[in-house]
């Protein structure tokens, strides 16, 4: 990424640095379609590009040339983003990530079945993109979550948009103008979200800036602080993946959500190398009622006292699928989320 950085500097000195490009790119839509439009694209480093969800319930997720229908580890990841089929005019969820590199970047529905119907997705495919196409047609998608109209409802757990694997119901907005909370991820290289607590609205916006090393922000519950809440109770959880950040960098990754309700939501640092983040007090909250037993220094306090090992009374998961990064209750927009190679610890 360094050398990115460079000649970009060199290029700005020159007058030739090339204006940055935004590609939209529509997953599902009217009448059950199953498929990214456009289901490829050529992008530049420091392109935006933009996935508008449309009808029924899909995701964005990483994969690899080989693997096609399966997520990679540290990859990222929308989480489902459920839209009833007859939201015709929006608001839609989007999820957006910034190109760090022109390498290419292999992306699947999980969706049960719609990766091996061909949604599938890629940026910088040089010319690979029909084998990939074909790869996933064959082999199926065997990391997918059972989509089902009957099982609308709104999770406790979190702020925004169900993500059960159903159609949402439709969305009530806030009554205020939406706010922006900007939290910086390993600020000056501490461990921390700052802030780490905070309260927002429906409509407000959350952004996570990842400043060093390579963090994550991840959904867990407040019983067990320090696992996927998907690994502890079977429900989908927002994951950003891995950001890594070289030192030195002027670019820093973000990933953002949109709040849907004011339910409280917890999440943490999945990092455990040398030693576990959450376990040190990585975590964070959104709308955690401090009134209650279950407040955000309880929390803390409770990843802490298990130093990032589950908690005895956790709920075994049944029947889940392995690497299943998904997302319940967010809308999530992926902003600038960092696609790089290499993991700095």
């Amino acid at each position: 990424m360094r050398f990115f950085t460079l000649l970009q500097l060199a290029l700005a000195a020159t007058g030739f640095v090339r204006a940055q490009v935004n590609h939209t790119v529509i997953v599902g839509g009217p009448g059950g379609v199953v498929a990214y439009t456009p289901n490829q694209i050529n992008a530049t480093v420091g392109d935006i590009v933009t996935f508008i969800f449309q009808q029924k319930n899909h995701t964005v997720t990483q994969s690899s040339f080989n693997d096609p229908c399966t997520p990679i580890e540290g990859g990222f990841d929308s989480g489902f983003q459920p839209v009833a089929e007859d939201n015709l005019s929006g608001p839609f969820p989007a999820a957006s990530i910034t190109v760090a590199s022109e390498t290419p970047v292999w992306i699947f529905c999980r969706q049960t079945h719609h990766c091996s119907m061909g949604m599938v997705f890629a940026i910088n495919p040089n010319g690979k993109f029909d084998a990939f196409l074909a790869a996933a047609e064959a082999t199926g998608n065997s990391a997918s979550t059972t989509w089902s109209s009957s099982s609308l409802a709104s999770s406790s757990s979190t702020p925004t948009i169900t993500s059960t694997s159903t159609s949402p119901s439709p969305t009530v907005p806030s009554s205020s103008s939406p706010t922006t909370h900007l939290i910086l991820v390993g600020n000056d290289g501490a461990l921390s979200y700052s802030p780490s607590n905070i309260t927002a609205q429906v409509g407000d916006t959350i952004t996570f800036q990842f400043m060093a090393k390579n963090h994550t922000v991840t959904q867990s519950s407040f019983n067990d602080p320090c696992r996927k809440i998907e690994a502890t109770s079977g429900t989908p959880g927002f994951d950003s993946g891995f950001m890594p950040v070289p030192a030195g960098s002027v670019n820093f990754p973000t990933f953002s959500i949109t709040v849907n309700d004011t339910n409280p939501t917890w999440a943490y640092c999945r990092q455990d190398n040398p030693s576990s983040h959450c376990g040190q007090g990585m975590v964070f909250a959104i709308n955690a009622n401090e009134s209650s037993s279950k407040s955000f220094e309880a929390f803390k306090a409770l990843a802490e006292e298990l130093n990032g090992t589950s908690s005895s009374t956790s709920p075994a998961k049944s029947n889940a699928a392995p690497n299943a990064y998904a997302t319940c209750g967010l809308l999530i927009n992926f902003l600038t989320v960092y696609i790089g190679l290499s993991l700095l610890f």
